[in-house]
């Protein structure tokens, strides 16, 4: 492993084409090494087994290659190695995605940058809502079932003080902080395709996206979440 870990020394951003920074393994780099997001690889999705014979890959159902049955976010969360793992070392990061090339890209949330999902359709309306009011947003994830908006880190505290505001709360609201993650593109999972509803703007030097406080937007997704049917699966 020391060998193909050391072929990552004298890694040069320019180096990389356009094509390999769209890959899962080029857009880890990126968040990892230019931006200092920490990442690690999500288990990923294989094909469910009554569909393996006779279909093709299109076709067939993806189902979590954890082979639980009943997992809540297929292919979108760490299996090995687990999300204490996650790191900023480029030589790491491109070594685990040399290993499994499709693997979801997972960011450990709480560090660098935290988040706040809510579902799609709620998502819509909160985006609309601070466009309106010219609030300025940072990146902004897409999946076919959720919204997450990427924000600085906060703490648990600071959130509980922001959420004792409102008589009431929709638990369709996800907190991504410390010990939590969010899936980021270009990455697959058993609900479809994550991508960029709103684009990371890059910083000075091609630095990290600058991130909006949740102070700043809270507020404004619990009354788009109040509208959005609550539930108890983690989904992605």
């Amino acid at each position: 492993m020391r060998e193909i870990l050391g072929r990552r020394r004298g890694f040069m951003w320019s180096k990389w084409s356009r094509r390999e920074r769209s890959t899962p393994r080029g857009a880890a780099l990126t968040y990892a090494e230019r931006w200092s997001w920490p990442v690690v690889p999500g288990v990923g999705t294989g094909l469910a087994a009554e569909e393996r014979r006779g279909s093709s890959r299109g076709d067939a159902a993806l189902t979590c290659a954890c082979a639980r049955v009943d997992c809540a976010v297929p292919g979108a969360h760490p299996h090995d190695p687990d999300l204490l793992a996650a790191t900023t070392d480029a030589r790491m990061v491109g070594w685990w995605w040399i290993k499994r090339p499709d693997a979801p890209v997972l960011l450990a949330t709480g560090r660098t940058v935290s988040a706040v999902s809510l579902p799609a359709s709620a998502g819509v309306r909160a985006l609309a809502t601070l466009d309106a009011m010219g609030v300025r947003l940072g990146p902004v994830v897409a999946t076919p079932t959720r919204t997450a908006l990427l924000v600085a880190p906060y703490s648990m505290e600071e959130l509980g003080e922001l959420l004792h505001q409102h008589d009431w709360v929709p638990s369709s609201l996800r907190y991504h902080g410390r010990g939590g993650y969010v899936v980021l593109p270009p990455s697959r999972t058993g609900a479809g395709r994550v991508g960029w509803e709103r684009a990371p703007q890059p910083g000075p030097g091609g630095g990290a996206p600058w991130l909006p406080e949740i102070s700043v937007i809270v507020d404004t997704l619990v009354e788009a979440g109040s509208s959005a049917p609550d539930g108890s699966r983690l989904a992605y």
